[in-house]
Formats: C-alpha cells, sequence, structure tokens
C-alpha cells in the first residue's frame, strides 16, 4: 500500500496479487464508513476534496474510507466482481464492521458486499439504487455509454446531468459540465463504457431477506434513471429485517446524493443511532 497525506485528507493505493485500487480517506473518529460511489464518468479521486468537504461533519465521529473502482479495469467487469474486489480491499486495510454507504451502481456493490461478507458491515445505507437491474433501467445506461463510444464528452456530459440531476441543479451547472465534457479523456470513456456494461444482470433482489444489519434506504420520488420503486421494493424486501428505515426525497432526482441540502446529516444521524426505528 502507497500512502499520500494532504492535510486531513490522506490517497492510498491497495495493491493485491490480482489488482490495484485507489481509495482516500479522511477524519479520526474511532468507528469506521466506507463509502462506494455511484458511475462516473472519472474518478471519485479528482473529487477528493470536494467529497471531504461534503462529509466534514462526519469526521468527529468516523475515520471515512472512499474506493474507486479497481486500476486497469478488465474488459467484462460485473458489479459482483466490483464488489468482490472491493471487500478484498477492504480486508486488506483491516477494515472490519463498518457503516458501509453505497450510492447508485456503489449501493448495488454495497449489496453484494453485505450479503458476501455480513461480518463486515455493521450498517448499511443505500442510495438511489436497486436489488435488480431490469431492462428499461439498463437501456437508460445503455444510452450513456453508446454517446461514450462515439468519444462526445459534451453529448455524455448534458445527457448524464439531465437524467442524474434535478431541472435546477443543470440551468446552474449545466454549462460548466458541458465545458468538462469537452476535456474528458478516452481511457476515462472506454472505462465508463466498462463500468456500465457491468451493471447488466445484476440481481440480489432474492437474496435480500439474507441481509439482518441496519439498512437505511435512501431514494427519490422523481428518479427518471433507476425509478422511486427500486428503493420501496428494497425497504419491502428488507421488511422481516425489523431494522430497516426507508426515506424517499421529492424534487432532487437520482443524484440526491449530491443535491440534497441535508442528505450528509440523515446519514450521520441514522450511523449514530444503531437502534433506528422500523419504517413499517
Amino acid at each position: 500500500m502507497v500512502n499520500h497525506k494532504s492535510g486531513d485528507l490522506e490517497k492510498g493505493v491497495v495493491r493485491t496479487e490480482r489488482f490495484e485500487m485507489e481509495y482516500f480517506r479522511f477524519g479520526e473518529g474511532k468507528r469506521t464508513m466506507v463509502i462506494l460511489p455511484g458511475l462516473s464518468v472519472q474518478s471519485v479521486m479528482d473529487s477528493a476534496n470536494a467529497v471531504e468537504h461534503e462529509y466534514r461533519e462526519m469526521e468527529a465521529d468516523f475515520t471515512v474510507y472512499v474506493f474507486d473502482r479497481r486500476k486497469a479495469l478488465p474488459r467484462s467487469y460485473p458489479v459482483d466482481e466490483m464488489a468482490r474486489d472491493t471487500a478484498e480491499a477492504m480486508a486488506c486495510l483491516g477494515l472490519e464492521r463498518v457503516c458501509l454507504f453505497g450510492a447508485s451502481q456503489g449501493g448495488m456493490m454495497a449489496l453484494r458486499i453485505t450479503l458476501d461478507h455480513p461480518e463486515m458491515v455493521e450498517m448499511l445505507a443505500l442510495g438511489s439504487t436497486c436489488a435488480r437491474v431490469e431492462e428499461r433501467q439498463f437501456r437508460e445506461l445503455e444510452h450513456w455509454a453508446s454517446l461514450a463510444r462515439k468519444g462526445d464528452g459534451s453529448a455524455l456530459y448534458e445527457a448524464f446531468g439531465k437524467a442524474i440531476y434535478p431541472p435546477a441543479f443543470m440551468k446552474k451547472y449545466g454549462k460548466a459540465m458541458l465545458s468538462l465534457g469537452a476535456l474528458v479523456k478516452k481511457e476515462d470513456l472506454e472505462r465508463f463504457i466498462i463500468l456500465i456494461e457491468g451493471t447488466e444482470g445484476f440481481d440480489v433482489s432474492d437474496s435480500l431477506v439474507q441481509i439482518k444489519c441496519p439498512v437505511l434506504v435512501i431514494g427519490a420520488r422523481d428518479d427518471v434513471v433507476l425509478g422511486p420503486d427500486t428503493s420501496q421494493k428494497i425497504a419491502e424486501a428488507l421488511k422481516e429485517n425489523g431494522n430497516c428505515e426507508l426515506f424517499l426525497y421529492d424534487g432532487y432526482g437520482h443524484a440526491a446524493f449530491d443535491t440534497a441540502p441535508d442528505y450528509r446529516t440523515r446519514l450521520h444521524r441514522f450511523f449514530c443511532n444503531c437502534s433506528a426505528p422500523s419504517a413499517f
């Protein structure tokens, strides 16, 4: 492992016999929180300082780890393998009994990790995700992949932004996103395509009843990527868990984890309350 520290933010690389995976960490809390981000065209490592700033309220209670996907992706890389590699990276760092938060595709990975390694996960939070990727949902993702295959970064950023963010956000930041899209690298587009293709066929819906840890499911009623019913379906499947909360936002879109101003506070409260009441 290689670590580079800058202020309170530390970047590192986990190296195993099979892969290398970058991560960053911040905070000095006694408990451990792990964030698995969703799909992005560029690496989450480029946004490390911004993420640390957004989650600064966690720093007193948690040491927070944020994992990127592995470097040098194989041509085929299903979500199940993303989860396997991330769990291995977590184990290499000695992380156990973590508060695990996964957003969108990261939520799919978080579900798989919790099912395969229940001893690793103390509490689980799922943001705008699903337990099963249906054909309709994959078509939206495949549209983004088709733009990436054409090398049209600006069109990709525009389509991506309009799908995951509410109109007010795009009105304010849309031009900046188009500018970023014009600068995106070919290797970033190729990586993005592989990650999108990896969601096809993901399905852990029949296994959700096995999850016993406290779970917070957060979705958005105006989620046009996966739909609001995906969060509701997860919560319903976890009904017998007896310790599951469901919350749906209005007006913040699929990326409510980026746009809702109280999102981090909601996560913080949940992870600091191990006896969170059931929503059912």
